[in-house]
């Protein structure tokens, strides 16, 4: 213990066994291990690292892969829709537009009606790209050891945080 974590203890001992006990916990809401934020930056590099040889056989990175979900729930988007859904700026989605247009995944154009609006939409080679993603969830619950079940619940945890610090 520190010399100021001792000093600090013996002062809450002067006040009593509660503020003691208040005290240490305080302490050990510190401990990095206890840490929401480092357990969250963790947990998301290495899911992340774990789809890394999954998506290599659909020659797709992580964020490609996001990008692709948008365009498979629906296609044509607005550049603008698909950032939307996946809470990046539009400058964060454009190269990786870039690199699924190199590929002929998808296309890009001006949207009708609005000179404006990119519009992006699967190619046919990039519709196809579905069939073998199809695998990828459940694949990544075997990796990862998890159910269905454990799966939804932590999605559901996510959106709660997500939509705790969207406030």
């Amino acid at each position: 213990m520190t010399g100021i974590a001792a000093a600090d203890a013996k002062t809450a001992g002067a006040a009593g066994p509660g503020a003691a006990k208040s005290n240490a916990r305080q302490e050990e809401d510190l401990l990095l291990e206890h840490q929401l934020c480092f357990a969250l930056t963790v947990a998301a590099r290495s899911v992340v690292g774990a789809y890394k040889p999954v998506l290599e056989k659909l020659n797709l990175t992580h964020p490609q892969y996001l990008v692709m979900l948008c365009l498979w729930e629906d296609s044509p988007r607005t550049v603008r829709n698909i950032s939307e859904a996946l809470a990046q700026e539009p400058a964060t989605i454009s190269p990786l537009l870039r690199r699924l247009e190199a590929a002929e995944l998808i296309t890009r154009r001006r949207a009708d009606g609005n000179e404006r609006a990119l519009a992006v939409e699967l190619t046919s080679k990039g519709a196809a790209l579905r069939q073998q993603a199809l695998q990828v969830p459940g694949t990544m619950m075997e990796r990862l050891g998890l159910t269905r079940e454990q799966v939804t619940e932590l999605h559901a945890s996510m959106m709660g945080l997500i939509a705790a610090t969207s406030q």
